[in-house]
């Protein structure tokens, strides 16, 4: 709570209920006490946005785990904190499959 000053330059006390009295004077009034307020932050959620048109995306030479393919779209995705490297998505260009892995750096 912050000092509260009367204007004969005493400082008022609470007295009970939102009220307050001037030490020096006596005046009295009613005050609006501040309340304490907290809050907690809400972790994060990740969302991936996955294009219905991957042909947008950039391609490398990558061998697909699920059909062999050797060519497959990628992306990167800050998936962790700030300090951390981002996540490398890749995707199997192979019309059949279209695969999605990730790959940590």
């Amino acid at each position: 709570m912050d000092v509260q000053f009367c204007e004969c330059g005493g400082i008022f006390e609470p007295i009970g209920k939102g009220r307050v009295r001037c030490r020096s004077c006596g005046k009295e009034m009613i005050m609006h006490m501040g309340e304490k307020i907290t809050t907690q932050a809400k972790k994060e959620e990740v969302i991936v946005i996955e294009d219905t048109k991957p042909d947008r995306l950039p391609t490398t030479m990558k061998v697909c785990p699920k059909c062999g393919h050797k060519v497959a779209y990628w992306w990167l995705i800050q998936t962790r904190s700030s300090d951390e490297p981002p996540t490398q998505f890749f995707r199997c260009e192979n019309e059949k499959c279209k695969h999605t892995w990730r790959e940590y750096k």
